[in-house]
């Protein structure tokens, strides 16, 4: 059974220094064996929807992300929040701030789902409100695009 758990704090922006660390593992990363990871989209009545599985064992970067959003975390992860990395174990709900960007390492399979409020009308609408990355994202660098 899973720990349901509330967190009160928010995932914080990335300062400069802290993503050019980041950027920095990810060159790092890009050099040993490459996962694919699914992403499931929904985008419904105004919320995007996008939830990505990191299996167990995997050390995963993101993309900057630009607006505030919600994330769900249900799972046993670390998680890189803003300079301090956070054991997550079971189920989270957290605020996101604008201008972030997260590292993490799945000590078992984990999900992550992340929404937002938008007028977006399509998936890659969606991406491009939430990342100047978009081409860096897993669901348009693989054949893996689902949409739930």
């Amino acid at each position: 059974m899973m720990d349901l758990t509330a967190i009160d704090s928010v995932l914080p922006a990335t300062n400069t220094a802290a993503i050019a660390r980041l950027e920095e593992l990810e060159q790092r990363l890009e050099q040993l064996p490459q996962i694919e990871l699914a992403t499931t989209h929904t985008l419904h009545d105004g919320v995007y929807t996008r939830t990505v599985v990191v299996p167990a064992g995997a050390i995963v970067t993101g993309v900057v992300i630009k607006i505030p959003t919600t994330l769900i975390v249900a799972g046993d992860t670390t998680v890189l929040i803003g300079t301090q990395a956070k054991r997550l174990t079971g189920y989270h709900v957290l605020t996101g701030a604008a201008n972030r960007k997260q590292a993490v390492y799945a000590h078992s399979d984990t999900c992550f789902t992340m929404l937002f409020k938008t007028d977006a009308k399509t998936i890659a609408e969606a991406e491009d409100e939430f990342t100047d990355e978009t081409w860096r994202l897993m669901s348009n660098r693989c054949d893996n695009y689902l949409i739930g």
